[in-house]
């Protein structure tokens, strides 16, 4: 039974020929974390002593067999699995994307039983993972599935916050996808995350044109006349402040994201460059949207590194942090926003 107030922060493991285990164990190192979470890694306990020697970071692990028990002050390690795994650094292996899943799914279960209260995934190898049990694009598809409501890929750092019209989708679809109801869904989404998850009481979002230059009235292309523009119109109507479409060259050159609480792009690359260019390093990918708190660093395996004891934490570590601070602003909105009436049932009878 908890008996604390301790934040339970989730780690899924990753792809273990990649980076994933090293950001972990430089994250964990400094001990006073241990002071502002609880550190729940799903994975082997013998495994993450392996890792601990392979990039010298020294740490004690407490091997549990399920998440309920995890203990406070101590960096507890879920044994998801018994036998000894064969690691090779920088190598494609559907055997270690196997592993990868393995830690994915119970973390995820576990989110869901509230046995952890936030979950950070460290980066998996998409074609490793590909199998007839897991056929899933990445983490996102699958949470979706797994958890409550309508996931968004949202992309956060203090300074910048990006969300996707569409995320893994050919640039050659992208147009086709993008409809007035997406919009409308994705932008209530993002507007609900910032005042749930970020303690923004009025947000301001911005919608960056589809086509080169917002279309220029119809000669590069209608679908910012015919689709964005009336979908803006309509929150403009109910009252939130949403504007656009901007045109997507200028817009961060000219500092014009500063004015928004958020970005939300209409492709991958439209998005991800600009907020990777100004945030890489102290990013974070959260998927909002949902009924639990996943995030993740805003980097993938690094296969070209991996091994080598050169991987920078600080993404991972803004990750863990990022859920913490969500996942209290969202204990706090849905505390200020109960229903006062409810206390008061049959009171007056």
């Amino acid at each position: 039974m908890r008996t604390k107030s301790n934040v339970r922060v989730g780690i899924s493991i990753g792809d273990m020929n990649g980076i994933g285990p090293e950001v972990i164990l430089k994250s964990l190192q400094d001990p006073r974390v241990l002071e502002l979470f609880t550190p729940v890694i799903f994975a082997n306990s013998k495994m993450m002593s392996f890792f601990g020697n392979q990039f010298k970071v020294k740490l004690q692990f407490n091997g549990i067999t399920d998440a309920s028990e995890a203990i406070e002050g101590k960096i507890n390690v879920v044994n998801v699995w018994k036998e000894n795994v064969k690691i090779n650094f920088g190598e494609e292996d559907k055997t270690i994307g196997g592993y990868a899943i393995q830690s994915l799914k119970a973390a995820t279960q576990a989110l869901i039983k509230k046995d952890i209260d936030t979950l950070v995934t460290a980066p998996i190898h998409k074609n490793s993972i590909q199998s007839d049990e897991f056929n899933f694009p990445g983490h996102t598809d699958y949470l979706a599935q797994e958890l409550k409501g309508d996931s968004l890929m949202f992309m956060v750092s203090d300074t910048i916050k990006v969300g996707l019209l569409t995320d893994h989708v050919p640039v050659k679809d992208v147009s086709s996808k993008i409809t007035e109801e997406l919009i409308e869904k994705k932008v209530n989404a993002i507007h609900d995350s910032l005042k749930k998850d970020f303690n923004i009481r009025e947000p301001k979002i911005a919608v960056l044109g589809i086509n080169p230059h917002s279309g220029d009235g119809g000669v590069i292309g209608k679908e910012d006349d015919e689709v964005i523009k009336p979908a803006i119109k309509k929150f403009i109507e109910e009252g939130k402040f949403v504007f656009g479409p901007y045109a997507a060259d200028s817009f961060f050159g000219s500092k014009n994201n500063a004015n928004f609480d958020a970005v939300i792009a209409a492709y991958h690359d439209q998005g991800l460059i600009p907020f990777k260019t100004l945030s890489f390093g102290n990013g974070v990918n959260f998927t909002a949207g949902l009924n639990r708190i996943r995030t993740s660093p805003d980097h993938g395996t690094a296969f070209d590194i991996a091994g080598k004891g050169i991987a920078e934490g600080s993404s991972f570590t803004q990750a863990i942090f990022m859920s913490i601070s969500i996942f209290k602003n969202r204990m706090e909105y849905l505390k200020l926003n109960k229903n006062p009436l409810e206390k008061q049932t049959q009171k007056s009878f």
